[in-house]
C-alpha cells in the first residue's frame, strides 16, 4: 500500500465529510469544499476518521490512493483550520494596497498593477513591513493566487527587487566585474 494512502485522516470536531456519486463534500467552521474523485477510489468515512482505499494493488492504484488521501486531507485541515501565505515586496517605492476583492500594485511599472482575487481569498497588507498575507481555505486556489501575484514582477537575481514569498531566498549575483573602460 502506499504509506501517504494508508494513513487515516482525522476528523476534527466540527467537521462532516459526506460521499456522494463521486463527490466528496467537507463542512467545517470556515466554510465547505467540494472535489470530484475517481470512481475507482473508496473513501469510507467513519467516526472519528476518513480512509482511502485502492481498487486494485498495482501501482497506479496505489498512487491515487495517496493523491486523493493528500487531497481531502487539504479539505479537512482548510476548513477547520484554514491556510495563509505570506508575500514581501522589495524595492524602494514598492508597495501594495487592498481595496474590496482587488489587489493593487505599485512594482516599478507605468501604471499600477490591479489583481482581482477570486471568491475565497482575502488579503491584508501591512504597509510598513511590505508583507501580502493572503488567507483561504482552499490549499490549491491560495496557491495558485500566490503564484499569479508573484509572477507579476518576481525578484531579479542582482538587486532582489520584485515579489517574493517570505520564506523564499534569493541567490544573489554578482553584478558586472570590473570594467577598464579604456576605448
Amino acid at each position: 500500500m502506499s504509506r501517504v494512502g494508508k494513513k487515516p485522516i482525522p476528523l476534527p470536531e466540527g467537521v462532516t465529510v459526506t460521499v456522494s456519486k463521486g463527490r466528496v463534500l467537507v463542512k467545517g467552521g470556515l466554510g465547505t469544499l467540494e472535489k470530484d474523485i475517481d470512481p475507482k477510489v473508496q473513501v469510507e468515512v467513519g467516526k472519528d476518521e476518513i480512509r482511502v482505499l485502492p481498487w486494485a494493488e498495482n501501482k497506479k492504484a496505489r498512487a491515487f490512493q495517496g493523491l486523493y488521501r493528500s487531497l481531502i486531507n487539504n479539505m479537512v485541515l482548510g476548513v477547520s483550520q484554514g491556510y495563509t501565505r505570506v508575500l514581501e515586496i522589495n524595492g524602494v517605492g514598492y508597495r501594495a494596497q487592498v481595496q474590496g476583492s482587488q489587489l493593487t500594485l505599485n512594482i516599478g511599472y507605468s501604471n499600477p498593477v490591479v489583481f482581482n482575487l477570486p471568491k475565497g481569498i482575502e488579503a491584508e497588507v501591512e504597509p510598513k513591513k511590505n508583507l501580502i498575507t493572503l488567507k483561504g481555505i482552499d490549499k490549491e486556489l491560495l496557491g495558485t493566487v500566490a503564484a499569479n501575484i508573484r509572477a507579476v514582477r518576481p525578484c531579479d537575481p542582482y538587486k532582489a527587487k520584485g515579489i517574493k514569498y517570505l520564506e523564499e531566498v534569493i541567490r544573489r549575483k554578482a553584478g558586472k566585474a570590473g570594467v577598464t573602460g579604456v576605448v
